[in-house]
């Protein structure tokens, strides 16, 4: 065997060695750790077009047209203009019944689009065959719209438009919309009025209050197809992940240990619930509670955020604060776990890890329901927690404390006297000279 021969066979046999190796150690290792931006991709926006098609949608008030015909040109321009990656349905009411049964009539509500990617030209076709018909089963819709939507760990949004109030309870729209909200689903429904009525306009506004949605009323076919639009596109917008849900205790012992994020949970009334949160020196505690009141209360109620020590010793409470909404009602706090405390300092002297301190958050409302108003489940609250670095305060003067301080104004004093009575003798000596 030549030497170029013998060459080849040695670096063949190498190579297989180093195959082989490589072959053992993955199968020991096993498989590689799976990265954190291979995760589930988000879920997309999910919204459900909700239309009145009942046999009130004929009037013909809205610039001369009928309410229907105004609805059906503002979903065709809706359609058109949806963000691709939005999964929209369409659910109608009280648009196949042609009888008079009530109990028949109010059972009529059918998704003619299924919520998903948008095929246009179907959904355009389907809305385009709707003719005013029957009843006004809104309640019974809205509770059907949740269950098309299902669901998940983002936001999903109904639009309701409407010309005219249930006629169809039981279910009561308005009921049924506090007992979505009471579901934790992250369900939010917007209500657009098409007709200038009081009564309607009080449930809408009743159904859109109850799930943090918005009440709208429509007087022309600009007005809205705008509204629409609008309320399609922040379902983008708002398509944020549902809070952690948790439940807080009667007690700080007993109460979970929360990390910075959001939370969701629901308190009875006038009650108080605790939860714990680690802070070591140098960080600073930001949080805040919302409460949403999602049942009729009776006046004179308020929401109280607390920060306390674990020996129940109260460190800071947190003021009041408008969320611009008349139906939320906020309170945030700012605490920061200084290294001045004298165990902190024994613990920098020292080479022991610094321990983080437990603060207890407690939060405390004063609703009371109005008679007749279920008290069960309790009312929905949302906490935000953060812990960031504390600030340091700005640098000034030190004074001084205690006898300290109080020599330094004595000697200010005595200079600023002897100064004072300098001067005027020599102002009066002048004075005589002249």
């Amino acid at each position: 065997m030549d030497l170029t021969t013998l060459r080849a066979v040695i670096n063949y046999r190498r190579s297989t060695a180093v195959l082989i190796g490589l072959l053992a150690t993955t199968a020991l290792a096993g498989p590689a750790p799976a990265r954190a931006d291979e995760e589930q991709a988000p879920e997309p926006p999910r919204v459900e077009l909700v239309l009145d098609v009942s046999g009130s949608m004929r009037a013909a008030d809205i610039d001369g047209h009928s309410r229907i015909s105004v609805a059906q040109q503002a979903f065709n321009e809706v359609v058109d203009a949806l963000p691709e990656e939005t999964q929209l349905g369409i659910r109608v009411l009280g648009a196949t019944y042609r009888g008079k049964d009530k109990k028949v009539g109010c059972q009529d509500t059918q998704q003619i689009v299924p919520v998903g990617p948008v095929d246009r030209s179907a959904a355009k076709a389907a809305v385009a065959t709707l003719r005013p018909t029957g009843f006004t089963p809104v309640g019974l819709a809205l509770r059907s719209a949740a269950q098309d939507l299902g669901t998940g760990a983002t936001t999903r949004r109904i639009v309701l438009i409407t010309d005219g109030e249930d006629t169809c309870a039981p279910p009561d729209p308005c009921e049924v919309a506090r007992e979505l909200a009471a579901q934790g689903t992250s369900l939010v429904v917007d209500t657009l009025g098409l007709a200038p009525d009081e009564k309607v306009r009080r449930q809408l506004l009743c159904i859109a209050n109850a799930t943090g949605g918005s009440y709208t009323a429509a007087q022309s076919a600009e007005e809205l197809t705008g509204r629409i639009k609008q309320l399609v596109e922040r379902a983008g917008d708002t398509h944020t992940r549902a809070p952690t849900v948790v439940g807080g205790a009667t007690a700080c012992d007993s109460a979970p240990l929360l990390a910075p994020g959001v939370y969701a949970d629901r308190e009875a009334f006038s009650e108080h619930r605790y939860y714990r949160v680690p802070i070591r020196p140098g960080q600073e505690l930001r949080a805040s509670v919302s409460m949403a009141l999602d049942r009729p209360v009776n006046r004179d109620y308020g929401v109280l955020l607390r920060a306390t020590a674990a020996d129940g010793r109260e460190l800071v409470r947190g003021a009041d604060a408008g969320s611009g909404r008349a139906d939320v009602l906020s309170a945030g706090l700012r605490w920061s776990a200084t290294a001045d405390d004298e165990d902190a300092e024994q613990t920098e002297e020292s080479s022991a890890p610094v321990e983080p301190t437990t603060v207890c958050l407690v939060v405390s409302n004063s609703f009371a329901p109005r008679p007749g108003t279920a008290a069960t489940p309790g009312m929905p609250v949302e906490l935000t927690i953060d812990v960031v670095a504390a600030a340091p305060a700005p640098d000034g003067p030190d004074l001084g404390r205690g006898w300290v301080l109080l020599v330094l104004l004595t000697a200010a004093g005595l200079i600023t006297g002897l100064l004072a009575g300098l001067l005027t003798r020599w102002w009066v000596a002048t004075w005589r000279e002249n």
